[in-house]
């Protein structure tokens, strides 16, 4: 809804403001702020430090980084791959097939994470599928976990396609693998690129399943963050949390730079 008075304005300002900074960025400032700090009183944290993103970049925390983002990326484009290809084979079901695929890829999304972190150990933990004990396990989850968000951006993009683009291609002669490489695919980079930057933001935070699944070689940045703060490292937790954040930021930073770009083309 439009507000075109000032008086409207400076009212829709002031409750964004009230409701958004305690709500949503005032415990991520808290976290920051704990970040660099050795203790904590009264009601915020104090002596300032650095000590604490010095153990959140190196050693066992570095290395749950780069495992972070290599199952990210990795779930997020198997998700991709997936998902674009069951959105459009759906888009050309009748309307019961694409209702009952639309409910097999949101089941993973409509039970709680560790219900499918469960059903991918159970069902992996014997030859001849057997990846428990190995970090192919984890990315599978993930990609399970992610594919669903992948393939509902994909299909609502397709919706709004305007099927005139494809009619004037196949009218002049091209077959349906071209119109679909080099007519459709590119109307839709936009959301698939939507939809990767989604997928791995997800990917980058999932906690649950991560729990049941992963082996000791191949330990999340998540996982890291859970043990750091059980064990009572509640600063050097919240700084590896920071770097969780910024490194999740500056891939969707970079896929929203592409998006932008595609958009244009």
């Amino acid at each position: 809804m439009l507000v075109h008075s000032r008086k409207g304005k400076w009212t829709l300002w002031t409750l964004f403001l009230v409701l958004f900074v305690p709500l949503f960025a005032l415990p991520l400032l808290v976290i920051v702020a704990a970040s660099f700090a050795t203790n904590w009183s009264g009601a915020f944290p104090s002596g300032p430090t650095f000590e604490n993103y010095a153990s959140a970049t190196r050693g066992e925390s570095l290395r749950a980084l780069t495992t972070s983002l290599v199952t990210a990326v990795a779930a997020s484009l198997l998700a991709l791959l997936v998902g674009s290809w069951a959105a459009l084979a759906a888009h050309a079901l009748p309307k019961k097939g694409k209702r009952l695929l639309d409910t097999l890829f949101m089941l993973p999304v409509a039970v709680p994470s560790v219900v499918v972190g469960l059903a991918v150990l159970v069902a992996f933990s014997q030859p001849p599928f057997l990846l428990n004990g190995t970090r192919w396990i984890v990315i599978l989850a993930h990609t399970i976990l992610v594919t669903a968000f992948a393939y509902q951006s994909v299909s609502a993009a397709i919706v709004r396609l305007d099927p005139a683009y494809e009619q004037a291609a196949a009218s002049l002669g091209a077959r349906p693998s071209y119109v679909l490489w080099r007519v459709k695919l590119p109307l839709l980079l936009p959301s698939l690129n939507a939809a990767a930057g989604l997928c791995f933001a997800l990917s980058m935070g999932e906690l649950s399943a991560t729990m049941m699944l992963y082996p000791p070689d191949w330990m999340p940045l998540p996982v890291r963050i859970f043990t750091a703060t059980d064990r009572g490292s509640l600063f050097t937790g919240s700084a590896v949390a920071v770097v969780l954040m910024g490194a999740t930021l500056l891939v969707l930073l970079a896929v929203s730079r592409v998006r932008t770009r595609a958009s244009y083309r």
